[in-house]
This record gives structure tokens, sequence and C-alpha cells, in this order.
């Protein structure tokens, strides 16, 4: 009886936050960001406790008694049954990196409202049931990889597809990503020391935890912590010193830099430095937006951009189209991201000890990640408006004022972090501006302000790099299947040189478009080949569920599946076209043929997308229509 009175009243005050937060309730009056804080709140809770137990029941139907592929093929290497705690901080860091920061920071133009209901949405009944199913799917089948899966279930022709479809995007994804975190720690040597320090704490912790005091994970985590807040204090001193030139690298030096450190992460163990930095980094970033939480509720600032602003129509300064279908392929991550769905048939499922645990970590994380995502908007959208055009784009303080966004204290923010923060586009910037802001308002941080700033903005690229870290790892499993085809050793991922050549071409490719693009090529291609990937796992999932004689409980998938084919689609063909214009009007041949390229990179991506679609619609007819028979129980996978 009293758990139900608890769920009514988390009930009550998510739906009268949820009231206020779209104006039902006091519609002339200035949102406080901390109704956003309660109402994502509790519409997380409800949606992990019913939602999430009926997928884990109805839909799934998990087996905590069933023995999984970690136990099974431990080779300790890729597959290491591993705590479910430290699972949950590699899988979280993995999914969580730059994506949910920047990308409701960057959507910030079209107003608090759109992409605060789209988090919700997209995240409870979009984005945590895609990292569910597909990694339950993956654990079902000895830890297989989307596209094996794909090609199982689906047939060759989607099969191939989908790989190809899929390793360009993945490749195009880190390419975002560790765009993201080269521009925020190009000149920053405080930010890059630190960074640079987390490699070998993590070596260090792995080492510690499976070689000198194997199961100490409590133990473990208060040194590694400790380790890290060291690193952090320790960086202030950099600037200036005799360390400065080592770490106060150009965007050319830091692409490199990030090109081997991918390299070398992609080849080691799990468990010596993938499993420990993940861990470490998964609690730093809930632990810091836990504090963000503390100070919105102890400051309440009120959330300074409209419910709306005019940019919904076009034109915005920092992302080009209208809200739709703009708003969707830029939050990406936020709500729901295919990137998700390589870790949960990658990694993740290689460690995972026990099934019962698929709930916790495949749903349980992507809520948490929607929870990060809410809290970046709210640190973009308490900026005055004019202060948030101006670091978000180069426009001139004049241009601003004339679109209705005059420039308020954009002078006070600089002087205050001891940085120049105008014309930073990006969003890391004005994250780290927006996150200082209400740190540094708690009590007692008065002063703190600059060391805030450069804490944020270490803090992003901490969890950009643990996506890198997955990320060529799992395209190198892609890769090597693939490539097993043509010569069978390679797909062997215990073979040392076909790992090494493999993680040497990815490495290669996003590395390049690091380079040669910027942010506004670069994110835009990023949120369509995430979002174009979410679809392609979203119909996987849907023909598992099928093919596994649950046909009533498809929906789950299959309406997100046709929501994202649709967004995405509409905004590729947009997107080619303006890859198409601005190739047209460059102002050398190197651009223009920078923007060729990226319009061709978009058209294939949707190309391929578009060729497992079909595949997949032909499947469904033939399971509908009775051509071919439904498996009515899931096949014990133990090849």
């Amino acid at each position: 009886m009293l758990m139900k009175i608890i769920w009514i009243v988390i009930s009550i005050t998510a739906a009268v936050s949820l009231s206020v937060v779209v104006g039902i309730i006091n519609p002339s009056e200035k949102i406080n960001a901390l109704w956003l804080v309660v109402a994502a709140g509790c519409f997380y809770v409800i949606t992990y406790r019913f939602y999430g137990s009926f997928l884990a029941a109805k839909v799934l139907t998990i087996d905590e008694n069933r023995t999984t592929p970690a136990q099974r093929i431990f080779d300790g290497i890729d597959y290491h049954p591993t705590n479910r705690w430290i699972l949950f901080g590699h899988h979280f860091a993995a999914i969580a990196g730059a994506g949910p920061l920047i990308g409701p920071m960057l959507a910030a133009q079209f107003g608090y409202l759109p992409g605060f209901l789209w988090i919700l949405i997209g995240s409870a009944f979009g984005g945590a049931v895609h990292d569910m199913v597909i990694l339950f799917a993956s654990v079902r089948r000895n830890g297989k990889s989307l596209a094996q899966i794909a090609g199982d279930e689906i047939g060759p022709v989607g099969g191939i597809a989908a790989s190809l479809a899929i390793l360009f995007i993945i490749i195009v994804a880190l390419a975002g990503l560790g765009l993201a975190v080269v521009n925020a720690l190009s000149q920053s040597p405080w930010g890059t020391f630190t960074i640079a320090l987390t490699i070998p704490i993590a070596l260090f912790m792995g080492i510690y935890l499976y070689r000198m005091r194997p199961g100490k994970v409590a133990e473990m985590t208060a040194i590694g912590v400790l380790l890290l807040f060291i690193a952090v204090f320790s960086g202030h001193y950099v600037p200036g010193s005799f360390l400065d030139p080592f770490f106060n690298l150009s965007k050319n030096s830091l692409v490199l830099s990030i090109a081997i450190y991918g390299f070398i992460a992609s080849v080691l163990p799990v468990w010596l430095l993938l499993a420990p930095r993940d861990y470490l980094s998964t609690y730093m970033k809930i632990g810091t937006i836990f504090l963000l939480s503390v100070g919105v509720i102890i400051i309440a600032p009120n959330i300074q951009m409209p419910p709306v602003t005019r940019f919904a129509e076009g034109g915005g300064p920092i992302i080009p189209g209208k809200l739709f279908p703009f708003m969707f392929i830029t939050i990406a991550c936020g709500a729901i991201s295919g990137f998700h769905s390589l870790i949960s048939s990658g990694t993740t499922p290689k460690m995972l000890m026990n099934e019962k645990d698929i709930p916790f970590i495949g749903f349980g994380a992507m809520l948490v990640e929607g929870f990060v995502a809410v809290m970046a908007l709210i640190a973009a959208t308490i900026l005055v408006p004019g202060d948030y055009f101006a670091i978000n784009s180069r426009l001139s303080f004049e241009a601003l004022a004339a679109l209705g966004f005059p420039v308020e204290r954009i002078s006070e923010l600089s002087q205050m972090v001891k940085t120049d923060v105008a014309g930073r586009p990006g969003g890391a910037v004005s994250l780290a501006v927006g996150m200082a802001s209400i740190l540094s308002a708690i009590p007692g941080m008065k002063g703190l302000m600059p060391y805030w700033y450069n804490f944020a903005l270490m803090f992003e690229a901490l969890f950009i790099l643990t996506t890198v870290d997955a990320g060529t790892r799992v395209a190198r499993f892609l890769l090597q299947e693939l490539g097993g085809k043509v010569y069978k050793p390679l797909s062997k991922t215990q073979w040392l040189p076909g790992n090494i050549g493999a993680s040497l071409l990815v490495v290669c490719a996003w590395g390049y478009l690091i380079y040669s693009g910027n942010i506004s090529s670069i994110w835009p291609m990023f949120g369509v080949a995430n979002q174009l990937l979410a679809a392609v796992a979203f119909g996987v999932g849907t023909t598992v569920i099928v093919k596994s004689g649950k046909l009533k409980y498809a929906w789950v998938t299959f309406i997100p599946m046709v929501f994202m084919f649709a967004t995405t689609l509409t905004a590729s063909y947009q997107l080619i076209e303006l890859f198409r214009d601005k190739a047209a009007h460059a102002l050398s041949g190197a651009d223009a043929l920078t923007f060729k390229i990226d319009a061709l990179l978009v058209f294939f991506m949707a190309a391929l997308s578009v060729i497992v679609l079909i595949d997949m619609v032909v499947k469904f007819y033939r399971y509908l229509s009775g051509r071919v028979e439904v498996i009515k129980k899931e096949i014990d996978f133990r090849g």
C-alpha cells in the first residue's frame, strides 16, 4: 500500500511539473529550471519502474538462470565477466560521450521546450528501448554484433548493406565526437594535461583490480577518484610552466594525439584500459551531473531562452535547417542514438555476467543519459539568449541584436572564466560557461568560476574519449567481420595482426574527417548517421521480436523505427542539398571537394539504410503472410 502511495505522489509531481514547463500553469511567467529537473527525474523513475519492467518480463522474457556469453566464451580479452556496477560504468561512459551534452546545447537554438519534450519522450520510449532490445538480442547470440544479427535475421543482402552502413556511420560518428574534443582542448593545456593523466590512472586501476587486488571494487574506486581529483587540480599549474609547450596543443596536434590514443585503446584488452577508464569516467560524470542538479535546486535559475524561438522556421545561426527534422538529428544521443546499438552489441554483451542486469544497464543507462541531456539543455537556456548565440556563432553583436537577441554579459563572462568565450561555436564552450555559472553560484563556491569552467571543458573531453575507445574497438570488430569473408583469419579477434590492421584503417578514416571538417558540417553528418543507425537497429529489433513469436509486442520498436526513418531520410535529403550548395559556392577547390565528399557520404549512408529497410519490409511481409514460419521460441545460441 505504501509503495502505491509513493508512486501516486511521484506521478502527480511529474504531471504538475510538466504542466508548468509546457505553460499550462502560469503561462505568462518565466520557467524556473527547477521544474525541468523535477519533471525529468520523476518521469524517468516512473518509466524505468513500469515500462522497463514490462519490456523485461513480457517482450524479452529475461532469464537470470541462463548462462551469458561472457561466462561461456571467456577469453580474458573481449569476453570477460564483469561486475554489474563496473559494466554499467563502461556502458554508460561508452554511450554517453559528447552527444547528450553538445546536442541539446546546439538544439537550444530552437527554444527550450521542443528539445526538452523530445529528450523525455525520445529517451524513454525510443532510446532506452533501442539499447535494451539490441543488448538482449546480442547476449542471446553469443555477443554478435548488430551487423551479424542483421545478416542472420534479415538476410544476406540486408546484412551486408547494414554492415557497410554501420561502418560508414561509425566513422562519421567518431569524427563528429572527436572534433568536439579537439575544439574543447585546443590551446587548453590545463584540460589536455588532465585528460592525459586519466590514461595512466585507468591502466593502474585495471592492473590493481584484476592483478593486484582482485574484486576490490570499492577500494579501486576510492583510489581512482582520489587520483583523478589530483589530476584535475594539478592541471591548474601547467599553463605557463615548463610543461605548457607539451600540452598547449594545436588542432592538428590534437587530432594526431587522439588518433594514436584511439588506435592503442582499441587493441588493448578490455580489462586493462577500456573498462576501468569508462568506470571512472562514468561515476565522475554522474557525480558532476548530480552536483549540477544540486546547484539548480539551490540557486533555482530562471530559463532565459523562450519556449520556441523564431529559428524554428529555419535560418538559425547555429543549425541552418528548420525544427523538423534538424532538431531531432541535432539532439541525437540525448534522446535516441544508433551508436548505442554498437556498444549494446559490441563490448557490453561480452562482459555481462547475468541477464537480470540487462534492464539496469541497457534501459537504465539510457535514462541517465537522458537526464544528462536535460541538464545540458538547462545549462544552455539559463544563459541570456544573446550571449548564448554570441558564443555559438561568429555573428557580430550588432547582427545578433538585429535578429532580436542583444548581447548583454559576454564581456563579463569572459572576464569571469579568464578566457574570451565569444565566437567559439560547437557547444562545448557554452556548456562549460553554463555549468560554471551554476556551480560557482553554490554557497562557498564564489570566485571558483575559472576552475569550474576548465573542469567542465575537461569533463566534456573525457567522455568523448571514452566513446572513441569503445567506438574504435567496435568498428575494428566490424571491419574484421567483413574482412573475414575475404580472408578468414581476419575474423578472429584474437589474431593480433588483424586487430592492428583493422584498427589502423578505422583510425585513419575518422582522423581524416576530423582534420578536414568543421562543426557546421561534421555535426549534422554525425546526427544523420547516428539516427539512420538507430532506424536500422529498430528494424533489426522488430525482426527479432517478430521472429520470436511476439508479434503483438513488435510496436515497441516498430513505431520508433518508422519515425526515425521518416525524420532522418528527410534530413539526409536536405543535408545533401545543403552540401551541394556549399560546394558550388566554395572559395577553394579543396573546400569544394570536402563538401562533395560530405554529400556523397550522406547519400551512401541513406541509400544503404533504405536497402536495409526494404529488405526488412519484405521479411515482415513473409512472416505476417505465413510464407516463412515464425520461430515461436527464442533459440538458445550456444555455438
